[in-house]
């Protein structure tokens, strides 16, 4: 087109300054919609997966039509910013086009009125013009998809930046290897939030667990009782004060160190895919003498021996061919295993039957009569055979003193709160 004539190359400059105008127009509603995406996509998947996990209590209880209408509306929520992004790809792509086409005929017209030019030369310049704005607009539309595929990389980015726990293990403190030996838990001026700009969830305890005793530990939703366990285990790092373990303190020790000498028995039992084995001793370093015995503890040896490959046994995602109940003994199977002198346990009979429950708690008076126990109670009953019980209130201590006193005590909130849950049991039966 310079050998026929430079001057069509003016009509390109405002072309291109316009083409690029429309590109940051539509990038920051595009990128917005790509994100809306992302964000509308994870309710699908994962109403679809709790819908198949429990397909079989859906039918019992005849609730098709409402899982089915939930699906239904997740479905369209994610349709909208789909539907969205298309119809603003469109409107990107049909004004790039829109441009092109008014290049084209202009460099026609602006080449066939300039006299003495060859009508073969001007129409191999307007067609070679006209493949520079279609190259144009083909650079710029992949440049608009590529910035709205990249949201996915941008949310990889966003969970690289996100701060590491602590190493798992640090040589110069390393505990030694029979610690914890006695139990005890102090507590001092323990802080804790979850997020630098949230308010303190635990707002300076101070109390201790004394080893070998069991504690429960109650309050309303809301008031800390997950948070101090979660303190415990390191999930959460205190915003101030320190927890020790018989004169350790947690926080200068690394994270495997610490979790791996604390047992836990869930509210929800959790079993993994694999083998009996790898749910029992995960790590492999139990023998399958110790395995066994700590299966015949929990009443599940002869369950197991049933089976025809025992512990190499297959389990499935979540542990769904074994019973609920199963489950809650194959984690009590896991404590047993590693003896910890200390064991949380978060209700850890809440979802069991009663059979279930008192061989749990019959085992735990048995085998870990010299550990220290802390109970964490969504329901009252789970405590009243407690040494000590800790009342917590909006992150705060109420009270904390044994059992017995502060059933004493009829004003004492304890007492208040084993007076309510009786009474709404009576309304009940």
């Amino acid at each position: 087109m310079s050998q026929v004539a430079w001057q069509v190359f003016i009509v390109f400059i405002p072309v291109i300054a316009i083409s690029i105008w429309y590109q940051q127009y539509y990038i920051p509603a595009a990128r917005e919609l790509s994100r809306l995406i992302g964000v509308c996509k994870a309710p699908v998947i994962q109403h679809f997966a709790e819908t198949i996990s429990g397909t079989s209590t859906i039918r019992s209880f005849d609730q098709q039509p409402r899982f089915k209408e939930t699906s239904m509306k997740l479905t369209d929520a994610y349709s909208r910013p789909k539907f969205h992004t298309a119809g603003a790809m469109e409107w990107l792509c049909v004004r790039l086009d829109f441009f092109s086409s008014i290049t084209f005929a202009f460099s026609l017209f602006f080449l066939i009125s300039f006299p003495g030019i060859d009508p073969s030369l001007a129409g191999l310049a307007v067609t070679y013009g006209l493949n520079l704005n279609m190259i144009q607009a083909w650079v710029i539309w992949n440049i608009c998809n590529l910035e709205n595929k990249i949201i996915s990389v941008e949310r990889i980015l966003q969970y690289i930046s996100i701060p590491s726990e602590p190493p798992l293990v640090i040589e110069e403190s390393k505990p030694d290897p029979s610690w914890p030996s006695h139990g005890e838990v102090v507590i001092d001026g323990l802080q804790v939030r979850y997020a630098p700009h949230l308010p303190l969830v635990l707002r300076g305890l101070t109390c201790t667990f004394e080893g070998g005793k069991k504690t429960g530990i109650v309050g309303r939703t809301g008031s800390g009782k997950s948070t101090l366990i979660q303190t415990l285990f390191r999930i959460v790092d205190p915003t101030a004060g320190r927890i020790t373990i018989d004169g350790v303190d947690i926080s200068s020790i690394g994270l495997h160190d610490l979790r791996s000498r604390l047992s836990i028995i869930p509210q929800d039992p959790t079993m993994f895919e694999g083998t009996v084995r790898s749910n029992l001793d995960p790590l492999e370093e139990y023998s399958d003498e110790q395995i066994w015995e700590a299966l015949d503890k929990c009443q599940l040896g002869d369950e197991v021996r049933k089976k025809e490959k025992k512990l190499d046994s297959a389990v499935t995602e979540n542990g769904e061919n074994w019973s609920m109940g199963q489950r809650q003994l194959v984690c009590l199977g896991r404590v047993l295993l590693k003896k910890s002198k200390v064991l949380v346990l978060d209700e850890a009979t809440a979802s069991v039957d009663t059979a279930t429950d008192n061989l749990i708690q019959q085992t735990l008076r048995q085998h870990f009569f010299d550990c220290t126990v802390i109970t964490i109670a969504h329901r009252i009953t789970s405590v009243l055979d407690s040494d000590m019980v800790l009342l917590l209130s909006h992150g705060l201590i109420e009270e904390y003193d044994t059992t017995a006193r502060l059933l004493e005590n009829e004003s004492s909130s304890f007492a208040q709160l084993v007076a309510e849950y009786s009474e709404r049991s009576k309304e009940q039966y």
